[in-house]
């Protein structure tokens, strides 16, 4: 039986953030493809610290001379991306950062098991396994600490940029520990936020009571009481942030990037990946699932997994776990969830809509629990198989 009272604990990290930048850099890269072409095949990886970005990895387009324009663009999308998290600082700034463009073509090899030929469905970009969750205990039906760890620093973000807080600084984290009480969330018993700030001279108490306000109103009311434990810059001055005072590197938030450490992850990162990998894809498709089982009453909580080899069109297994809490058994979802969608890479690309430019935006405060957009960004977040699902099982 689960628990239903207990403490858990989620981080979030900013779009400043060293790992956060590469990400973003990585999904604009993939972005700036799928613009050209829609089946553009891209696998991006990005490393950063003081004064030097490097880019590399794996890209492929149908029209050479494409590629080769696309290629001498790197440079300027990277900067765009750096401009636009706020980095000015002397040690990383978009204007003078040192950029490094190591991308090639995609490997034959790999090509050959991911195209689709006339006899053959096309595959799965690679094996492994991914997982996808949904609760009913917040509305975008997230885990709680994960949701208001990002919601923080979406907010703080905002007013960085806009202005209002000009002695904010890109680069931030945020933890929340989440009491528990019969299995829904009802109280913040700590929370941690480090943040990057402009004015040496702040202490922790300033920079606390620059964010305090945007934390109270982000956060659900008498979720902060007296007995909630705060640290603010526990280490004091935070001056020196961003691939300056750590390196970066994509794909090293995954557990910020899901679902706080709530729900099994399968190792896999997204950012800097095309959809016919089904690291990313298909762990869209999962989260879509399983919140559409939430959504439609078939449970309260489900967590799904899906397991492809690579070029293989079929998942090889799907498995369901609504723990504890399904109106109906594991085994008809798993059914139910085979028959309202198409599983294969070339099915969850099309039914989601995937071959876009709609990446760049999941890159910093998860890619789970947003809003679907109107073209068609965060379309895994749709609650549109209800009724299918109910009629399946």
């Amino acid at each position: 039986m689960s628990r239903k009272n207990y403490t858990f604990t989620s981080e979030s990290v900013s779009e400043g953030h060293p790992d956060k930048v590469c990400d973003r850099i990585s999904d604009a890269v993939l972005d700036a493809f799928l613009a050209e072409e829609p089946k553009a095949r891209v696998a991006c990886e990005t490393f950063a610290t003081t004064n030097r970005v490097v880019i590399g990895g794996e890209v492929g387009l149908s029209d050479q001379a494409k590629l080769t324009e696309y290629m001498g663009r790197i440079d300027e999308i990277a900067r765009d991306c750096i401009r636009d998290i706020g980095y000015e600082q002397d040690k990383f700034h978009w204007k003078t950062v040192d950029i490094t463009n190591l991308l090639h073509e995609q490997s034959a090899h790999i090509a050959q098991g991911v195209t689709g030929a006339e006899n053959r469905d096309e595959g799965a970009g690679d094996q492994g396994i991914m997982f996808g969750y949904a609760t009913d205990e917040t509305p975008d039906l997230m885990p709680a600490p994960i949701q208001y760890a990002h919601a923080i620093l979406r907010r703080l973000a905002e007013v960085r940029k806009s202005g209002q807080e000009p002695l904010l600084g890109p680069d931030a984290k945020s933890q929340l520990s989440v009491r528990y009480e019969h299995g829904k969330p009802v109280e913040v018993t700590s929370i941690v936020l480090s943040t990057q700030h402009l004015d040496e001279n702040l202490t922790s108490r300033d920079v606390r009571a620059i964010v305090e306000p945007y934390i109270r109103e982000t956060l659900p009311d008498s979720w902060l009481t007296d007995a909630t434990v705060w640290h603010v810059n526990p280490t004091g001055t935070f001056v020196i942030g961003g691939p300056d005072g750590d390196a970066g590197l994509t794909g090293r938030k995954i557990i910020v990037d899901t679902y706080g450490g709530a729900a099994p992850h399968g190792g896999g990162a997204f950012s800097g990946k095309d959809p016919t990998k089904v690291d990313r894809s298909a762990a869209y498709a999962a989260r879509y699932l399983a919140k559409n089982v939430v959504a439609a009453g078939l449970a309260e909580r489900c967590t799904l997994q899906l397991s492809y080899a690579i070029g293989v069109a079929q998942p090889l297994s799907v498995y369901a776990d609504t723990h504890g809490t399904g109106k109906v058994h594991e085994t008809a979802i798993e059914a139910a969830v085979r028959q309202a969608m198409d599983l294969t890479p070339t099915g969850i690309r099309t039914h989601l809509d995937l071959n876009r430019p709609i990446f760049q935006r999941t890159a910093a405060y998860g890619h789970f629990g947003r809003k679907p957009e109107a073209d068609g960004g965060f379309s895994w977040e749709k609650t549109d198989l209800i009724e299918a699902l109910k009629a399946a099982v």
